[in-house]
């Protein structure tokens, strides 16, 4: 029956969100119940056409793309996959109303890392950005407000800031990879090879900007939203700070983590914000 299947795909969301992303993963678990599988299901959309592009080196990564492309818009229309993973995403679409545009700009952006290896303009870095990490804002700013559109629009744009935040925290920690491993550069009129602190702060000083920006949506959102996305927002946060102390040297040979002992004293500070309601 359909019902065991959607349950079976939902369980599956949610292991791959544990599997890949621990940080996130804690995050979401303080999210309310009644919208945390919605994102499960959101990340792991996201996180498998992310691997597609960036890990299965010894496969025909375009064919598998394209692929998953066809069976994204035929489970959208169907609201049905036998990819358990599309399943779901496809399920909390439905529910939420999250926009084709959403997703299409998601999959345009991810299918770029397919072809293109340098950003040269601050146009480009700026369409890539809103492609692979705005619109995933959205998408969970649309489970977040749970229909409620005044609530959306007012909030858009700091959520748009802060998967911005995010992602360019990702591009800093993960340059090494990127730079060597993928040949990829993502910040503009960067180089990337040479990388110097003056160059590293300015990227930094447009992070923390997009960090104040987020901040302000998130002292908004509603109640079974909020200490989960200021989780995740702390934690990046710290992750910054300490990519802000790391010598830029260091940053392009080593990839620089929080440990598993300052996330529970992250989360644990979060948790007394929260309870005492000083967000």
């Amino acid at each position: 029956m359909k019902s065991l299947f959607d349950i079976v795909s939902n369980d599956c969301s949610k292991i791959v969100t544990q599997s890949y992303s621990t940080s996130f993963s804690s995050a979401v678990k303080m999210l309310a119940p009644s919208i945390r599988q919605d994102i499960y299901n959101v990340y792991s959309f996201v996180r498998f056409a992310d691997e597609i592009v960036d890990s299965f080196h010894d496969y025909d990564k375009e064919a598998l793309f394209n692929t998953f492309e066809v069976d994204l818009k035929n489970a959208l229309t169907q609201k049905i996959s036998l990819n358990p993973i599309l399943n779901a995403f496809q399920h909390t679409v439905h529910k939420h109303k999250i926009s084709n545009e959403l997703i299409d700009a998601f999959m345009k952006s991810m299918k770029l890392d397919l072809v293109k290896k340098e950003y040269k303009t601050k146009d480009e870095y700026n369409e890539y950005i809103y492609g692979s990490a705005d619109v995933v804002g959205l998408m969970c700013l649309k489970v977040f407000v749970k229909g409620n559109i005044e609530l959306y629009e007012s909030l858009k744009s700091a959520a748009m800031r802060l998967g911005s935040a995010f992602q360019k925290v990702n591009f800093l920690r993960d340059l090494k990879a990127d730079f060597e491993g993928l040949e990829r550069t993502y910040f503009p009129n960067t180089d990337l090879s040479q990388l110097d602190e003056t160059s590293k702060e300015e990227i930094i000083k447009e992070i923390e900007a997009d960090f104040k920006a987020g901040y302000e949506g998130i002292i908004n959102l509603p109640i079974d939203a909020k200490f989960g996305v200021y989780t995740a927002y702390i934690y990046y946060k710290k992750l910054l700070s300490k990519l802000k102390k790391t010598p830029s040297a260091e940053i392009k040979n080593t990839r620089i983590r929080v440990s598993d002992y300052q996330k529970v004293g992250l989360l644990a500070n979060c948790y007394v914000k929260y309870r005492l309601n000083l967000l």
